[in-house]
């Protein structure tokens, strides 16, 4: 069956609004993943219906079957050249996608709290998404197992009482060490801050998936594709 979905969030940015709107419409690649959105004008096709920077925009997909999906951005000037954003996730979410319904709400949190970190610490800064588009990098068939974020927290060396601030130091195979410290936790996702880059680990295995992850690189010759094909192997070696 079909659901209604409403996730709505508010939430304070340590930046100006049209830093904001920048990083909603061009930078999403530092805090969620590509979109191929241009900050200058809204993509010629696309689904925008409201496009007024820099304080609001509305994306609007609809399918055929009457199911739609919507984000709804409002952009609020505060005090000391910082911003309020209102978000709406709304729509009617496809049969086969109903039963994503409760990751929904957690992963929104994670994008806005990392939407957040990106503007307070590498705000301007040229980005690489290191995954691919919407998901990532996922792990193997075993990282879907009910325990299996306590595999990627052993790993991190983030312990049943870590807490937000720890310092990481991880070595990701041949991606290299992650030194950095811990921005989010919770039992389902990890966001580690490091000096080059931004780093989220997600326990989908909490809503039908596997453990994977994410980099936002803010170093311009990293190698993506080298990078990411490395995180890969590092993720399945420890579910190996």
């Amino acid at each position: 069956m079909s659901r209604d979905l409403d996730v709505r969030r508010e939430i304070d940015l340590p930046a100006a609004p049209g830093d904001v709107w920048t990083a909603i419409t061009a930078g999403t690649a530092a805090w969620m993943f590509p979109t191929g959105m241009d900050a200058g004008a809204p993509p010629e096709g696309g689904p925008v219906t409201t496009w007024d920077p820099p304080h609001r925009l509305v994306i609007r997909t609809e399918s055929p079957d009457g199911t739609f999906n919507a984000l709804d951005y409002l952009i609020e000037a505060r005090d000391g050249g910082t911003a309020h954003l209102r978000y709406v996730h709304s729509g009617i979410l496809a049969e086969e996608w109903a039963d994503q319904y409760d990751a929904v709400g957690p992963h929104t949190d994670f994008y806005l709290h990392t939407l957040g970190q990106y503007l307070e610490h590498f705000n301007g800064r040229p980005v690489t998404y290191v995954g691919q588009p919407s998901y990532g990098i996922n792990g193997p068939d075993a990282a879907g197992g009910p325990q299996a974020m306590d595999t990627l927290r052993a790993a991190l060396g983030v312990g049943a009482d870590g807490a937000v601030g720890d310092e990481v130091h991880a070595v990701l195979g041949d991606a290299g060490r992650l030194d950095g410290v811990v921005d989010y936790l919770t039992a389902e996702f990890i966001g580690v801050r490091a000096a080059d880059g931004l780093y989220r680990f997600f326990g989908r295995n909490h809503f039908g998936g596997v453990v994977g992850m994410s980099a936002h690189r803010f170093d311009a010759q990293v190698d993506a594709g080298a990078v990411e094909g490395a995180l890969k192997a590092w993720l399945d070696g420890l579910y190996a």
